[in-house]
């Protein structure tokens, strides 16, 4: 992150410049959201950054694509062999790559919250703020090109301009809160006609601008006088519709759903499903009012698929196997950052579940362990409820598990 004075801003600050609370009643999910030089995105992307990717860091499709005027490159106009040592075929031939991009097509580096440092760490805090799932792509496009004709997105956007300058313009939706499904191209016309008319925003964007589109707004950009790159921070909001998803997993096995419908129906005739949709419907509330808590239920099944759609912060196996052979008194460790996960006490043992693990440890460490949730760094030797040859047990335990990090 960046600093302005003193203060240390968070990422989603870095994306907008209104107050939180503003762009949650009036943005997110509603309306876009233009930030004129709001920051500057150099620590996080860079040229030299596009120009290690594609020549030195071996990537390999689909971490690599290629767009000319709306079209998606073939894969083989942009890779080859990996050679000897490296027996693949998709890896980026940065020769092709220049040839592509000096043709006028855009590239399109994918998924670098996974394998770019600043981002890895940028995008883990975006998502601990607003506890949807991320992912970051960069778009690098030559003078006067444009990588894709309009269309929409299925998830929200933050649009970051690292360098150079960008035209945007956007439009209102044709398809407002589009779910993963209900891709563009379903409504190709449409949107071809919005394109067409009076935009929203009709904007250039310049190094530490950044705009914000809800999923479904139509939009397209065009790069100016040189070579422009932009980061697209994309959020997959979870919907109502996921929690309807999760209540009906609840209930589905209930007897009475489980019955056929009537011998001889004729289940595309409307009037002769009415009657088995309405006892459907009430056979399905009572399971769900008759169900005990669904939304703690509900909760922890949202909550593995949040576990399986984002990470935490990544552990450093030999640095962690050296910390828990050299573990003493004064070493400090913390609850490891975006890991989340809920600790209980069941009977005579605390119970530890997070991103699927779950660890149950004596009920003597439930002080320690409740300390250290809170986030904050800890000594070992000044962990609650325990003497120090515990305390050495079991933060040996959570380092292991990776529930804790060393901290400096």
């Amino acid at each position: 992150m960046t600093e302005r004075g003193p203060v240390l801003r968070s990422a989603l600050s870095r994306c907008i410049n209104v107050p939180t609370e503003v762009f949650a009643r009036e943005h997110w999910g509603r309306a876009p959201l233009l930030s004129a030089a709001n920051d500057d995105f150099a620590d996080l992307f860079s040229p030299a950054a596009v120009d290690e990717l594609v020549g030195r860091r071996g990537l390999r499709t689909p971490f690599v694509r290629l767009a000319h005027e709306g079209s998606v490159l073939a894969p083989e106009r942009f890779t080859s062999s990996g050679g000897f040592g490296a027996e693949v075929s998709d890896q980026v031939s940065s020769d092709k790559v220049l040839a592509e991009f000096a043709a006028g097509a855009t590239i399109v580096l994918q998924g670098l919250h996974r394998m770019w440092p600043p981002l890895v760490d940028f995008t883990r805090r975006l998502v601990e703020e607003l506890g949807h799932p991320a992912q970051v792509n960069a778009y690098v496009t030559p003078p006067s090109s444009q990588g894709f004709s309009p269309h929409y997105d299925t998830h929200d956007v933050f649009v970051l301009q690292v360098s150079n300058e960008k035209h945007w313009v956007i439009h209102a939706p044709v398809h407002p809160d589009p779910l993963k499904d209900q891709v563009w191209t379903d409504h190709k016309a449409a949107v071809a006609d919005a394109g067409r008319g009076e935009p929203v925003i009709d904007q250039v964007l310049r190094p530490g601008d950044a705009l914000y589109l809800p999923r479904g707004w139509i939009h397209s950009a065009k790069a100016l006088g040189d070579t422009s790159i932009h980061l697209t921070v994309g959020m997959a909001a979870y919907t109502r519709a996921d929690v309807v998803d999760t209540l009906l997993s609840l209930v589905g096995d209930t007897a009475s759903l489980r019955a056929s419908l009537p011998l001889g129906v004729d289940v595309s005739d409307p009037d002769q499903l009415r009657a088995v949709v309405e006892e459907t419907v009430a056979d399905l509330v009572r399971a769900l009012t008759s169900t005990p808590d669904p939304a703690e239920l509900s909760a922890r099944r949202l909550g593995a698929r949040f576990g399986r759609d984002t990470r935490p912060e990544p552990v450093a196996p030999l640095a962690t196997l050296s910390a828990i052979t050299r573990l003493t008194e004064a070493t400090c460790v913390r609850w490891r950052p975006s890991l989340g996960g809920r600790v209980e006490t069941v009977g005579d043992r605390v119970r530890i579940t997070a991103r699927g693990t779950v660890l149950s440890l004596p009920v003597e460490a439930a002080d320690a362990i409740r300390a250290l949730r809170t986030g904050d760094p800890v000594a070992v030797g000044s962990l609650p409820g325990l003497d120090l040859a515990s305390a050495l047990v079991v933060v040996r335990r959570l380092l292991r598990e990776g529930v804790v990090v060393t901290s400096p």
